[in-house]
């Protein structure tokens, strides 16, 4: 339960941490949006409101022009500006005295209603923001100037109610967009964190299972080791003999609790080996003869027989102590679930590119709801056959992983008429 709620926890946590991320992103996107939109509709008019200052520092130093069609330019431009004119019809100047107040009411034209409401600042040559009663808004720069001997400021006012317009719409478009889009990064955030602990559910669920079917296949030769001990002590005057059978049953018991074990350690290994294996060129063939040899005495004891179709003639980089205990399993396997007259066939081809062997028999075979699990651990088709057999439903799980740290797949199949194949590729 600790377990569940610690994932729960992490669900949760990897959630909101996807969801933080994504708003923030967002947010900055939408940042960067709208500063670039700003800055593309004022630019062209804060370059006229610059231009408009460079213009009145030329008109100040006449001595620079030195041609006639310069001085003729300039005293054309001179009348223009001294008319309260600009060049573009979007500017209006305003002049002001040192202490601030306006000078040039009568040129403001209507703009001259709202002459209190504008404000000043002394900033020089910057750009600044100005809005008249929250509804009329204009882009502003101010810079000094000399007129009839005295030191003036000009205020330069450029309306700007359509760009405003624009960005007011812009953001609020954003703002929705954004709301919305927080709303759908909180369903997917969501979505996400559970696929992406959805393999810790499943990983917690086989840990449980395993620990569940682990205790359970330790627990059984305990207590009959347990048991069969228990009363050996209740007769202590018995011979050995007369508790012969006894006494086989509980070393039988104990060979099948140290291979369990066994075979336990080796699945933790090969866990926490993961993919590092050494490897070597290897003649597969040789090497399944050679594995396969001794298996083939056994057959014959029990009035089975074992084929060898060896095809693959390439050699192969193996890890030859891995494969060997792979083989081992399938025949060893193969053997113990097939009846006399029955047959085993060991195959190796090549196809697309990879190795293939096949340990085929005509043998009892495994149900259609067994095929897709017999590779789990702990899984049996037959519980208690396996046990008589002295099978503890991990023999094929070390195989699977050994296959997975050569980079190959096992499969399961149904031998038609009868029997079982196991195909792997690497």
């Amino acid at each position: 339960m600790n377990e569940k709620n610690e994932i729960r926890k992490q669900l949760i946590k990897n959630m909101f941490l996807n969801f933080i991320i994504f708003t923030a992103i967002l947010l900055v996107f939408d940042l960067i949006i709208y500063n670039e939109v700003a800055y593309s509709l004022y630019n062209s008019i804060d370059k006229e409101l610059q231009n408009s200052v460079n213009r009145i520092g030329n008109m100040q130093q006449p001595e620079k022009i030195n041609d006639r069609v310069e001085r003729d330019f300039y005293k054309d431009f001179e009348k223009i500006e001294h008319k309260n004119q600009a060049i573009n019809p979007r500017l209006i100047r305003i002049e002001r005295n040192e202490a601030g107040e306006i000078q040039n009411k009568d040129a403001l034209g209507p703009i001259s209603n709202y002459s209190d409401e504008i404000k000043f600042n002394n900033s020089l040559n910057t750009v600044y923001n100005l809005q008249i009663q929250n509804e009329y808004n204009y882009r502003c720069i101010n810079f000094e100037e000399e007129k009839d001997g005295e030191k003036i400021y000009v205020q330069v006012l450029a309306n700007v109610d359509g760009e405003a317009v624009t960005l007011t719409n812009m953001k609020n478009t954003l703002i929705f967009g954004t709301i919305t889009l927080v709303v759908v990064s909180m369903v997917v955030s969501y979505v996400l964190s559970k696929k992406a602990i959805k393999p810790m559910m499943v990983a917690y669920k086989k840990q449980t299972e395993f620990v569940q079917n682990a205790s359970h296949e330790l627990r059984t030769p305990l207590a009959i080791i347990q048991a069969k001990q228990e009363l050996l002590l209740t007769e202590p005057n018995a011979k050995i003999i007369d508790k012969s059978e006894d006494i086989n049953l509980t070393l039988k018991e104990t060979r099948r609790l140290t291979k369990l074990i066994s075979e336990l350690m080796e699945l933790a290994r090969n866990d926490e080996n993961n993919k590092s294996l050494e490897k070597q060129d290897t003649d597969l063939n040789k090497l399944i003869k050679e594995i396969a040899t001794p298996y083939i005495d056994i057959a014959k004891m029990q009035e089975k027989e074992i084929k060898l179709d060896l095809n693959y003639n390439k050699n192969i980089k193996l890890n030859q102590s891995k494969i060997n205990q792979l083989l081992v399993i399938l025949l060893d396997n193969a053997v113990k679930y097939t009846n006399s007259g029955d047959t085993i066939t060991i195959k190796t081809y090549d196809k697309d590119s990879k190795c293939n062997i096949e340990v085929q028999d005509t043998g009892i075979g495994i149900s259609d709801e067994s095929i897709n699990h017999i590779f789990e651990r702990f899984y049996r088709d037959d519980k208690a056959r396996s046990r008589q057999t002295g099978g503890n439903g991990l023999g094929l799980s070390i195989a699977k992983t050994i296959v997975n740290l050569h980079g190959g797949t096992i499969k399961a199949f149904h031998n038609n008429p009868k029997g079982t194949i196991i195909r792997l590729r690497i």
